[in-house]
């Protein structure tokens, strides 16, 4: 290639989708955490290359939403969903070029949700209003990052205790300790028919939500002081997990399964936005020191296998990413009871940011590695 991966890829991205909540799968034009995934990549893709084409496509997207007092169109508060934090992101970037009022203001507003939501016995977050005492490990990337980049900008510490909160207490109700893998969700109340009457946590390991919550402590990592009581302790979970990880990648092709630790068992398959986040966090890690040589190793295995297996070109030209799992969620209607038949039988498609944007970040992450040697 005569440019990089992550360029010619996010620049395809530009090109299929200009508005990201338009994206033929949105079922409106909305402020969700898909957009914020798509705005996070080329935030990063900014940062990388000085190119303000990608600026400018996140200032547009966000400012579909920002009105002139800081409110966000189509975001309740009162959903009290983390999802809806993923997109305020890219407000502190905005904020930090602009110095527009707005921009704050709605980084408040999602402050104010986190303020007031819902949590656990030990304080940990609901994921949603509608599913009352369960964490699942999506939810801390939802918000994690965001409140700890609050933290360093406002000067506000005491959310550094409150993310670190939320990553410890998270891994300790989830792991597995025969694996060393973490379950989707917990349900601390044990009401839920996915619930083990137990433990709490549904029955099986998820490629993508592990890869949310290692992807969430590597960024919060850029954020939390080295001098924070519970930082060495993240730093070990981090790399015990991914430890745990790398003994489940796929060697032949250098990806992860859809249902991380059953790789024979028919019907599950390689999926690419799990192997993404999982290429994104190892190569990171790597890269600030977390993790060692064997990580990035791994990472470039992944990469290469990512590369080879789900990449494609339209008749447009385009780039595009295949085999991503549209969704996958616990409880609810229907219902979905976080089986191995549940996992395999949600649809795959192309270009969903949950898969796309961790492979343009794995793909910035692998070409600094090269950069450096």
């Amino acid at each position: 290639m005569s440019t990089t991966w992550s360029v010619a890829m996010a620049d395809s991205f530009i090109h299929k989708y200009p508005i990201v909540s338009d994206m033929p799968f949105q079922k409106r034009r909305c402020w969700n955490y898909e957009n914020g995934c798509a705005l996070t990549m080329l935030e990063r893709l900014w940062y990388t290359t000085g190119d303000d084409r990608y600026y400018q496509y996140i200032k547009e997207n966000i400012d579909l939403f920002i009105q002139p007092d800081g409110s966000i169109d189509t975001y309740e508060l009162n959903e009290y969903n983390v999802d809806m934090i993923n997109q305020g992101k890219s407000l502190f970037m905005l904020y930090d070029r602009t110095g527009e009022e707005r921009y704050k203001k709605a980084i408040e507003l999602l402050v104010t949700q986190l303020k007031g939501h819902p949590r656990t016995s030990e304080g940990g977050l609901w994921h949603k209003k509608i599913y009352p005492f369960q964490m699942w490990l999506d939810g801390v990337y939802m918000t994690s990052p965001l409140l700890a980049a609050y933290a360093q900008m406002f000067n506000e510490s005491e959310w550094y205790d409150d993310v670190a909160n939320e990553i410890l207490l998270m891994e300790k109700v989830s792991r597995d300790p025969a694996t060393g893998l973490l379950y989707h969700g917990w349900d601390e109340t044990r009401e839920e028919r996915w619930a083990d009457n137990e433990t709490g946590c549904s029955p099986h390991f998820w490629s993508r939500a592990i890869g949310w919550y290692v992807m969430a402590i590597v960024d919060v990592l850029d954020y939390l002081p080295l001098e924070h009581p519970k930082r060495g302790q993240i730093v070990g979970i981090f790399y015990r997990l991914t430890q745990a990880v790398m003994k489940y990648q796929d060697a032949e092709s250098g990806m992860w399964y859809q249902v991380t630790d059953l790789a024979d068992r028919k019907g599950n398959y390689l999926e690419a936005s799990g192997s993404s986040m999982f290429v994104y966090a190892l190569a990171k890690g790597a890269r600030k020191g977390y993790l060692g040589k064997d990580a990035l190793a791994a990472a470039r295995r992944g990469h290469a296998g990512l590369v080879e297996r789900c990449v494609g070109k339209g008749e447009d030209g385009a780039y595009y990413l295949d085999h991503i799992c549209s969704v996958a969620g616990l409880g609810n209607k229907p219902y979905r009871d976080g089986s191995f038949a549940y996992y395999i039988s949600e649809p795959v498609r192309r270009d969903d940011p949950k898969g796309y944007a961790p492979f343009v970040m794995a793909c910035l992450e692998i070409e600094a590695a090269a950069s450096e040697n």
